[in-house]
């Protein structure tokens, strides 16, 4: 070693020349590892002494060294410590910051603005008839019809409820044209065909709903939360009042169009003790009764629980023989032998009792006769009671009494969960507005009714349109009018309808009654049919018969989700393009009718198996029919999360079973 004296009279320690050759000579050394003083002199090029320096004195022997520069000090190295710290302050602080830049920039650039009623608070208008508060739903937009069409040239929208059809409308809209105000007491859509297998456990709850302010992003639209009291058709108002709030204070939203798709009531034909049975329509139904059948099971199973009162708590009634009381059966079936069997070993599955009560002759009876008779059949292998031709009496707390239409005896049956599942009836707004409507438009008494265009009969045209179950077309009464038909159609006077006569008949029935197109495709088959003398001509008495026939096919249409999502469609459509061609009388009278086309029917009958009815006699249940069931209702989805959440849930169904807990 060397003792060097610094220029500015510090001592530096460093290596000596005779050590650097020894140091490269050594692949392991590794002069990064020395301290910064050292590593910098080591590696350094060797100076030429430009004076001699003397051991024993502290002070330079020659001026000139004091006048050489000083070599450059190298910055000091960064600690681990203080580079991870950089590092996380850059990351904390920094990506927040360029994201929120990067969200505004794109919101700038690409995303569609907002309309003006969002830039400013406009004012609180009162008026209408009962002088309440006016909205259009969107945050503090209280404003007159005129001023609404100032700031926003979108035709106002209102669609009332948030099932199948008003969905429906929803998916065909273009946001250019129309400012959409969706008002229902719920705010999410239920996939309601699923809804037996939510009940034991098969698929959870949340699995078959989808939010309506997310359904609604899309058009820029908005949802509030209430329910339609009354709708003002002169006007143009509807009164609503909010869920939420217990003063019941309501206020008015002003529409240009509106369309009513609220649903339906269960009938209640008048039956007594309807209070003690659970319905199947909201997720809170649904809940109620999962809760109710594990409560059965677990007060069943305790030691203190007499005979009498097991076989009442295990027995489960289902007033309806429709697709929904159908399913829940086979639903329940699979989950008490499935899965509860296993865990409560202190009830034998004989004491377990399921009872189909239904008026008509056979279950499932809007189906195929094939499907009625397979899936009669194989709830009798699983012990399942079917009674058919039966009216139930009434519903006492504990039992139900019923009485066979053919012998007029009663009988008695206990329940411990008894669900009721028969037709359709108004609900409390549809009631109102047909009384309100003018005398002789409005003659059914189950729904309102519209015309061919879904236009509700009564009201101003291309105004107010009702789909789904809450409305229906009116029946053609034919056989009334046969001779004013018969001397419409008859061109030559010889009171008899030649083919040709026949021909114009039959396109004039189908231009107002599309639902018969099926029954008049055939059209020489169908003449033959009826021409029973063989003479060419149909006369009087043959023109009736098959106005008979014509008029038992041309119903109305079921109740199903499949007709609500085609009506919904079909006014989505209609009024998209009514949007640009409203002042073309013309073109508004070329627009096509709704025509209803059936694609089939299906429903689960438990054990893995589902019966399948593709209409026009073909029909189908046996091995993988549950999972053709399950693809159908897949595909039906409206989103891609609720598609997710399905696959998830039956594979967890498949691995582990059913959740039996009562939540």
């Amino acid at each position: 070693m060397l003792r060097l004296i610094h220029p500015q009279g510090r001592p530096l320690r460093i290596f000596s020349r005779a050590a650097t050759p020894m140091r490269q000579q050594l692949p392991f050394f590794d002069h990064r590892r020395l301290p910064t003083a050292i590593r910098t002199s080591a590696t350094s090029k060797p100076r030429q002494p430009t004076a001699s320096f003397s051991t024993t004195s502290t002070k330079l022997s020659s001026p000139a060294t004091l006048s050489s520069p000083s070599p450059p000090q190298p910055k000091p190295k960064r600690s681990r410590l203080y580079r991870a710290g950089r590092a996380l302050l850059i990351t904390v602080v920094g990506i927040p910051v360029a994201g929120t830049l990067a969200s505004y920039a794109y919101d700038e650039l690409f995303m569609i603005k907002g309309d003006d009623l969002h830039q400013k608070r406009p004012r609180y208008v009162i008026g209408g008839p009962k002088n309440l508060v006016m909205t259009h739903g969107c945050r503090g937009s209280i404003l007159k019809a005129e001023e609404i069409h100032e700031n926003d040239p979108r035709q106002r929208l209102v669609i009332l409820g948030s099932g199948w059809g008003a969905v429906s409308v929803i998916k065909q809209l273009d946001p250019k044209k129309f400012h959409v105000t969706v008002i229902s007491p719920t705010n999410y859509f239920l996939f309601t065909p699923l809804l037996p297998s939510a009940t034991v456990g098969t698929l959870e709850l949340r699995s078959l709903i989808e939010p309506v302010r997310r359904l609604l992003s899309r058009l820029g639209g908005y949802y509030l939360e209430g329910r339609a009291e009354d709708v003002d058709f002169e006007n143009q108002l509807v009164e609503v009042s909010g869920v939420n709030d217990s003063e019941g204070r309501r206020f008015y939203v002003p529409y240009d169009k509106l369309v009513i798709a609220v649903g339906s009531e269960s009938m209640t034909h008048g039956v007594e003790g309807l209070e003690h049975c659970n319905f199947l329509k909201s997720i809170t139904d649904a809940r109620d009764i999962r809760r109710k059948v594990m409560e059965n099971f677990e007060k069943a199973s305790l030691p203190t629980t007499s005979d009498e009162e097991r076989r009442q708590l295990l027995s489960f009634v289902i007033c309806g023989g429709g697709p929904t009381g159908v399913e829940f059966a086979a639903e329940l079936y699979d989950y008490l032998q499935e899965d509860l069997v296993g865990y409560f070993p202190a009830i034998p599955p004989e004491e377990v009792q399921v009872n189909i009560i239904q008026s008509a002759g056979h279950i499932l009876n809007t189906y195929d006769l094939k499907i009625s008779e397979m899936t009669e059949a194989k709830f009798k292998r699983e012990n399942i009671n079917v009674v058919t031709n039966a009216r139930v009496v009434k519903v006492n707390p504990t039992s139900v009494r019923y009485k066979e239409k053919a012998t007029g005896k009663e009988f008695e049956v206990p329940f411990g969960v008894c669900l009721w599942s028969t037709g359709v009836g108004m609900t409390p707004l549809i009631k109102g507005l047909v009384t309100k409507l003018p005398d002789g438009t409005q003659k059914n008494k189950h729904a309102i009714e519209t015309d061919g265009y879904m236009r509700v009969i009564g009201t101003p045209e291309e105004t107010v349109y009702a789909i789904g179950d809450c409305a229906t077309i009116p029946q053609p009464h034919f056989v009334e009018k046969v001779m004013q038909i018969l001397r419409e159609n008859d061109k030559n006077g010889d009171n008899v309808l030649s083919y040709e006569e026949f021909q114009d008949l039959a396109d004039k029935i189908i231009a107002k009654h599309q639902i018969l197109k099926v029954f008049l495709g055939q059209l020489d088959e169908v003449f033959k049919k009826y021409d029973k003398d063989q003479s060419g001509t149909l006369d009087l008495d043959e023109i009736r018969a098959f106005l008979v026939d014509a008029e038992k096919q041309c119903t109305a249409l079921p109740a199903t989700a499949q007709v609500a999502n085609q009506q919904g469609k079909f006014v989505g459509e209609r009024i998209n393009t009514l949007h640009s061609i409203e002042n073309d009388h013309v073109a508004v009278a070329n627009l096509p009718h709704f025509v209803y086309k059936h694609r089939g029917s299906l429903a689960y009958i438990g054990g893995n198996d589902a019966v399948l009815d593709w209409g026009r006699g073909y029909v189908y249940s046996g091995i993988g029919s549950e999972y053709l069931w399950r693809s159908v209702y897949f595909s039906e989805q409206v989103s891609t999360r609720t598609r997710l959440l399905l696959l998830l849930d039956w594979s967890k169904q498949a691995l582990f079973g059913r959740d039996i807990s009562k939540f």
